[in-house]
Formats: C-alpha cells, sequence, structure tokens
C-alpha cells in the first residue's frame, strides 16, 4: 500500500486524530469506533478498495496542500469509500459501509489495528510482537489478542506515522525509538536488524483522567492513612524517590504525589517522553531530545536538570533518574530545592539507595563512597517502594525514611509495610500498615505548619532508634 502521510499544521502540535462518524461524515470519532473483529473480518478485496482510495487522495490539489484539518480527511475518506463501492459495483450493506469506512479511516488517519486496543480502557499496556502477534495488558495480565497487522512494512508505516510529527526517525540508521502519542501515551519502537523477528512496537496507554489518590485507595494500592502521610510529605517539601520495577507504577504514583503541589509554585518537570499530567497552572513541562542523524544535537536528561536549575524552579520532578543526572538531582535537593521528586529502577529501599550511588558514579567524578552516601542521606527524606504482586496488582509496599548514617551505613526507618494476609480467589489479599514508628521528618513537617494525627502511624508510636 502506497504511503500517505497528513502532518501537522506548521509551527503547532500533532493534532488529535478526531475522524468523523462513518455513516454522515460527521461527528463523533470513527477511527476509536472500530473493533478488532473489523479487522479480523476485512478481506484482500477490502485491501485493494483501501488502496484505490488512498490513491485517489494522494492525487488531489488538497493532499499536496496539506492544510485540512484531520475531520476533513476523514469526511473526504468516507465519500471516497462510497464513490469506490458504486465504481465497483459491489453489493455491500449498510453495516459493512460502515466497517470499510472506519477500517479506512483507521489505516488513513489512525494507527490501523491498534485502533481499537487504543480505544479499549481496560488495556493498559500494547505489545506488538511482529506483525502475527499483538499482545496487551489487562489488570496486570498479558494476553494475546487476534489483531494483526499485514506484513512488517505494515508496522513501519504506523510507527512512521506517530513519529514523522515528532521530527523522530525510525530507519536502519537510527533503529531505536522514544516517542509519545497525542494523548500522552509512551511508545517505543525497535526494528531490525536490532529486532531479529520483525519490527516491536510497545504501547503504554495513559488513562484519560489520571488516577488520584481515592482511586488509589479503591484499587486497593495505598490507604487513607498512607494518601494523608503522603500529602503532607508533599506539602512539608520532602525529598521523594518513587521506586520499583518495569510497570509497577512509578509515573501514577508520580502523578499523585505532583498533583498535591499547592497551584502557587513554579514546578519543572522533565522527562525522557512527557507523560506527567500535571494540573497546575505553573508548570514547565522539559522533554530530551535524542541525536539527529549525524551523531549531533543529544539534550539528555542532565543537560535539562542542570538548565533547570537556572529557571528558577520551586520543585524539580524528573520522571526517572537513569545515569549521571542523579548526582545534579542530588546536589538541586541539596541546595534549596526542597520537594522535588523522581523515580528509578530498583526492587528495595536498600537497592534504591544502592542505584543512586551507582548513577552517581556514572556522572564521570571520582568521589568516594562516603561522600557520594553523605549527600544521598542529606538529600533524600522518604522512598515509597511499588511492586507488582503474582496477581497483577500494583501496590505500594514499602515507605522508608531515610534517617542519617552510621558509620559508612545509610540508616532507614520503615514507616509503612504491606503486609499479605493470603491469597483468595487468585486475588492478592492484603493491606499496606503502619509500622507503630514514628518519623523524624515530622518535625520538618510541624515546622512547615503541618500536623499528623498520631493514628497515621498506627498508635503507641515509638522514635526510631
Amino acid at each position: 500500500m502506497p504511503r500517505l502521510r497528513f502532518s501537522r499544521p506548521e509551527g503547532g502540535p500533532a493534532p488529535e486524530r478526531e475522524a468523523p462518524d462513518a455513516e454522515s461524515g460527521q461527528g463523533a470519532a470513527a477511527t476509536r469506533q472500530i473493533t478488532t473483529s473489523d479487522y479480523a473480518s476485512s478481506s484482500s478485496e477490502d485491501r485493494d478498495l483501501i488502496s484505490k482510495v488512498q490513491a485517489r487522495l494522494v492525487s488531489e490539489p488538497e493532499t499536496a496542500n496539506n492544510r485540512r484539518e484531520p475531520d476533513y480527511w476523514a469526511r473526504r475518506i468516507a465519500t471516497l469509500v462510497s464513490e469506490q463501492i458504486e465504481s465497483l459495483g459491489r453489493a455491500v450493506t449498510e453495516r459493512d459501509r460502515v466497517r470499510l469506512t472506519r477500517y479506512a479511516q483507521a489505516e488513513l488517519l489512525g494507527l490501523g489495528p491498534l485502533e481499537p486496543l487504543l480505544a479499549d480502557d481496560s488495556v493498559s499496556e500494547i505489545m506488538v510482537n511482529g506483525p502475527n502477534h499483538i499482545w496487551v495488558e489487562r489488570s496486570g495480565k498479558i494476553e494475546l489478542t487476534g489483531a494483526t497487522f499485514l506484513n512488517d512494512e505494515h508496522i513501519r508505516r504506523i510507527i512512521d506515522r506517530i513519529i514523522s510529527p515528532l521530527g523522530r526517525r525510525c530507519d536502519e540508521t537510527t533503529p531505536m525509538v522514544d516517542a509519545r502519542l497525542p494523548d500522552g501515551s509512551r511508545l517505543n519502537a525497535i526494528i531490525p536488524p536490532l529486532c531479529l523477528n520483525g519490527p516491536s512496537l510497545t504501547i503504554r496507554k495513559f488513562f484519560k483522567k489520571p488516577l488520584g489518590p481515592a482511586d488509589l485507595v479503591a484499587r486497593g494500592a495505598a490507604t487513607t492513612e498512607l494518601i494523608e502521610l503522603l500529602r503532607a510529605c508533599v506539602l512539608g517539601h520532602l525529598n521523594v524517590v518513587v521506586s520499583g520495577g518495569t510497570g509497577t507504577g512509578k509515573t501514577t504514583i508520580l502523578n499523585m504525589l505532583s498533583s498535591f503541589i499547592p497551584d502557587g509554585e513554579r514546578i519543572i518537570t522533565i522527562e525522557n517522553a512527557a507523560e506527567l499530567q500535571l494540573q497546575q497552572r505553573h508548570v514547565i513541562t522539559l522533554e530530551t531530545r535524542p541525536a539527529n542523524i549525524e551523531g549531533r544535537g543529544e539534550v539528555a536528561i542532565r543537560d535539562l536538570v542542570v538548565n533547570a536549575l537556572r529557571m528558577r524552579p520551586d520543585r524539580i520532578v524528573v520522571g526517572e533518574c537513569r545515569a549521571g543526572e542523579a548526582l545534579d538531582m542530588l546536589q538541586a535537593m541539596n541546595t534549596g530545592h526542597d520537594g522535588s521528586m523522581t523515580t528509578l529502577h530498583a526492587n528495595t529501599p536498600r537497592d534504591a539507595i544502592s542505584r543512586l550511588e551507582t548513577m552517581v558514579l556514572m556522572a564521570g567524578l571520582d568521589l568516594p563512597q562516603r561522600a557520594i552516601r553523605e549527600q544521598i542521606s542529606a538529600a533524600v527524606h522518604v522512598i515509597i517502594q511499588l511492586e507488582r504482586l503474582q496477581d497483577g496488582s500494583r501496590k505500594i509496599v514499602k515507605v522508608n525514611e531515610l534517617t542519617g548514617m552510621e558509620g559508612d551505613v545509610i540508616t532507614m526507618s520503615e514507616i509503612f509495610a504491606f503486609q499479605q494476609q493470603g491469597v483468595r480467589d487468585g486475588k492478592v489479599v492484603g493491606k499496606i500498615m503502619p509500622t507503630g514508628i514514628r518519623p523524624r521528618f515530622l518535625e520538618k513537617l510541624q515546622q512547615n505548619g503541618i500536623t499528623l494525627p498520631p493514628s497515621v502511624f498506627g498508635f503507641g508510636g515509638r522514635s526510631p532508634a
């Protein structure tokens, strides 16, 4: 099938692809109404029809100018599908005409067989392993769908449609790419020769509405007492690290924590691919840039952290620390930017400290181990540990306070811990509970006018040793 590319207006953001109703050419988003069965029931005859529609569009002067909005193209596709059906003399029902229109709009404007999966709110992640295997994650469980692509070129065309408006490329010279969809969902693509079984595409979907504290409590990921503590930590300008494995919900928790930041503060977010959905008015969003085809022009997380310090931030929120930017983040936390937050990959709070040490060394400075640990213990107040349990549920399993150093070892107190009581009907039964330890950071909270009732920490609280 030839390639048809609709780009965004010059200087403007990538528009939401809103296609009109398949029957009238106006109204609802038809590409979002297409189902997996629409693709499963398509034939070679259907694909030939869409190729002819695409050829007609390419030949039209309007396509060369490319100044129309997406809803115009959706209406035009609906008209051309009807004209093509009549010119071929095909006898189709009205239902099939609607299906073909949706199919054509999804192929020419949307993301093809991924459209119904993106529209399915129960799907949290989409994984394409070559043209014949599309997997999804639902409720923490991975399952195979019946959707397929035609071939490798079909996948490459969809990848190109997503990343071209962002100025990114994915070809033999740059076979890996990170990008985002217009709704904020994150995409990673990798193609041959690095990926041997065909182009691989991973999309981590975003909830249309970010999960709030009440949602996390309802899902059993946290308790009202824990949410009250975390809100106090953010309002009290404590520095927080969110730790966990892949897909444990670190960005979701970072979003929730960021929602507690008062509206009047200046927040700067720094990410590889912008995912955070902050609702405050005074937010600056920074995003890294990969090197161009000549290997120049790369802007890394570390460069943005250093630059953010010159932008008069009240808070710096780094989507994820992976390398030497950890040192700059710790420096920021220790030099008047209290209340900053970041995430990192680690399996336990103790592992999170070890990873921070390793990442600081990746900055290229020959710092002694004790100096690094002193920086960490002074900068980080709280580590929130997340975990995906065996039933697929994601929960906060530990909240630890860094209390200082004993010799060369950073000391911690466990404020909250998840207590698993068993498994019932395949679901993990348990709850995160206070350990009864009174955190030392309460003094800092009180200095900021924030008090917490003793019940938050369990009755009979005692000071950590």
